[in-house]
């Protein structure tokens, strides 16, 4: 399957750079560059890409307002780019529905590595920077309402907790003595039954709803 990407940044040289890295990938389509984040837009609309780039700070619309209209009227996921790691870069990237966050020194592997791990479904984000994540969110205020949990089954329970433990599917699949396939299929449902965007959101969801807690442990959940 190749993956088509839109790539914005108000820096040409910048935009580029991360266009022709990605283009050289055998699995991987540039098929659009974008200067601004109303240009992105359009793009997106257009193109209905797998993945949009895009860069926080853009003239005529920035990337977090951008974001927002991505993520409301496409399918395709988001991954934000920013000289800049400031804390609230990265509260309202996520907020706003991205699926990620990326600084611009990112290496060029690691550049590619994001762009195939959200189309895949997973995060950009280890679990120590989710927790620090979702502690801010909590701690200002800014958790959205806890949805409804009964709509889970006691498997699809226990395989949110370990999302919101940062675990990969593979980890999980150990963890609950499973096929990956069938963990792929509990994710989905979990994103499905309380309409969750992607695996970032159910961390959250995991922290808010009280499933797990800051400081919680790493590991599987105990089976008693």
């Amino acid at each position: 399957m190749t993956i088509r990407v839109v790539v914005a940044d108000d820096q040409e040289l910048v935009r580029g750079g991360f266009a022709m890295i990605l283009a050289a990938q055998p699995d991987i389509e540039v098929v659009a560059e974008a200067g601004n984040g109303a240009e992105a837009v359009e793009a997106a609309r257009r193109h209905r890409p797998d993945v949009v780039l895009l860069d926080i700070r853009m003239p005529v619309m920035d990337g977090i307002e951008a974001a927002r209209v991505v993520c409301a009227e496409t399918d395709c996921k988001v991954v934000m780019l920013t000289t800049f790691d400031q804390d609230d870069y990265v509260y309202e990237a996520l907020h706003a529905g991205a699926s990620g966050f990326l600084l611009k020194d990112v290496r060029r592997d690691d550049l590619v590595h994001a762009v195939r791990v959200v189309v895949a479904g997973d995060s950009l984000l280890a679990p120590s920077v989710a927790r620090r994540l979702v502690a801010d969110f909590t701690g200002r205020g800014r958790a959205a309402p806890a949805p409804e949990l009964g709509a889970l089954t006691s498997r699809e329970r226990e395989t949110l907790v370990l999302l919101g433990r940062g675990l990969s599917n593979a980890e999980i699949a150990a963890a609950l003595v499973v096929s990956e396939h069938t963990v792929k299929t509990h994710v989905s449902n979990v994103l499905s039954k309380l309409g969750l965007r992607d695996r970032i959101q159910a961390v959250i969801c995991a922290y808010e709803t009280g499933l797990i807690t800051l400081g919680a442990r790493t590991g599987p959940p105990s089976r008693g």
